[in-house]
């Protein structure tokens, strides 16, 4: 049998991850990115949109790694709905700022800078909030004044990212922000990031910002400002073609000196449609079911109810979960009008599965956006954030 305790597929494996095969492009982007704003060439911020499942986490965090490698100050934050941008931000670039403090050879440098940076948190704190419940940002030097304190994010922001982007200039590197769940951020703080992109496009300051979200994203950013398509650069992160989803399971199997026959590659692929996540869940499952080397078809047919299961509970279940029932009624609509396929569904066609008025559904479905569950494909159309889901929910309905 396969060992399990050496089975390259189980989370914290120690391997590459699986979900960054097939991403060549977007690295070899970044470091371009890297290059040019090292340089002082204006470059635009990278946002990378895609379902979930397609691995966005995983290569924004290497993207992290690669700034670190080359010197730069990195600070990564998840955006959350409803919650102030403030105090994950500045957390995020307080490790950054210390990432560069390391080669700055002015320390008074640093801690100018650092306070403006603990002047900019403290706003996160309620003017009236009693002193034993202020949040204090763990900053060891005096606010600044009459810097990045307004109140005002959006002008906070700007003159925050200024002062930060110029100490990673002293040393001649920059800074890499990079936001998960871009779009979760509260409509002020959107206009507040495009606003201090837009800052340092005309500045040139070393100072790029890299967010990963949802399919919508772009909306959501054009909605705040309508120059925010010449900020960033989009970049959408798919599922794999099947030469990539081969090698992200051949190279990890390969490294623990095992084997895997074509046929089982074939009935890999067909289980998972190329979804990294999907894939990594059914191969860790056929490589323990496997008895003996190579895995073979047999062994992922064997393992898929196991995947299958497990993805029920930790990846559709978790999400289904947290609808409620009008807004389940809605999510199965969709699934039987689109029969189980990924695609969408129209707005108007849900009205009428239902038998509903339109108007009335809007409240279910502008909350499932908000949670995330699913987005507006194009105008008047909808569609899951979450591959397989609607086979999922008609698999729900079978039981």
């Amino acid at each position: 049998m396969m060992d399990p305790v050496r089975n390259p597929f189980a989370p914290g494996a120690g391997q590459r991850p699986p979900e960054l095969a097939g991403r060549e492009r977007e690295l070899t982007a970044f470091e371009v990115v890297l290059e040019r704003v090292a340089r002082g060439r204006p470059e635009r911020s990278l946002v990378l949109t895609g379902l979930r499942g397609v691995g966005k986490t995983v290569l924004l965090g290497e993207l992290r790694s690669m700034a670190l490698r080359r010197g730069w100050g990195a600070g990564k934050i998840e955006a959350r709905p409803d919650a102030d941008l403030r105090r994950p931000l500045s957390a995020a670039l307080h490790r950054a700022v210390r990432d560069l403090a390391v080669k700055h050879r002015a320390p008074d440098r640093v801690d100018d800078v650092l306070a403006v940076l603990k002047a900019f948190a403290l706003r996160a704190n309620k003017s009236d909030a009693k002193l034993r419940d202020r949040w204090q940002p763990g900053i060891d030097v005096p606010a600044a004044t009459g810097r990045a304190d307004s109140g005002d994010i959006e002008i906070d922001l700007v003159e925050l990212f200024t002062d930060v982007a110029e100490l990673a200039a002293d040393v001649g590197t920059g800074v890499a922000l990079l936001i998960d769940e871009i779009q979760d951020l509260r409509p002020p703080d959107v206009s507040a990031l495009c606003a201090a992109c837009h800052e340092l496009s005309q500045s040139g300051a070393p100072l790029v910002v890299v967010g990963a979200g949802l399919p919508h994203v772009p909306a959501v950013l054009s909605a705040s400002k309508s120059y925010s398509e010449r900020l960033f650069r989009y970049a959408r992160i798919d599922r794999l073609e099947r030469a990539e989803a081969d090698r992200a399971i051949l190279a990890p199997v390969e490294r623990e000196g095992a084997g895997i026959a074509p046929a089982a590659l074939d009935a890999l692929f067909a289980a998972s449609g190329g979804y990294p996540y999907f894939i990594q869940a059914y191969a860790k499952a056929a490589w323990d079911a496997a008895p003996a080397d190579p895995i073979t078809d047999e062994d992922v047919r064997v393992a898929a109810p196991e995947a299958e299961s497990e993805l029920a509970v930790g990846f559709f279940g978790s999400r289904y979960e947290r609808a409620t029932p009008a807004e389940r009624e809605y999510l199965l609509a969709m699934a039987e009008l689109t029969q189980g396929r990924d695609e969408s569904a129209g707005t108007s066609d849900v009205a009428v599965f239902l038998g509903r008025k339109p108007s009335s559904l809007s409240p279910a479905r502008d909350s499932l956006m908000k949670k995330g569950l699913v987005y507006s494909a194009e105008r008047g159309h909808i569609a899951f954030t979450v591959p397989h889901f609607g086979n999922y929910l008609l698999s729900r309905t079978e039981d």
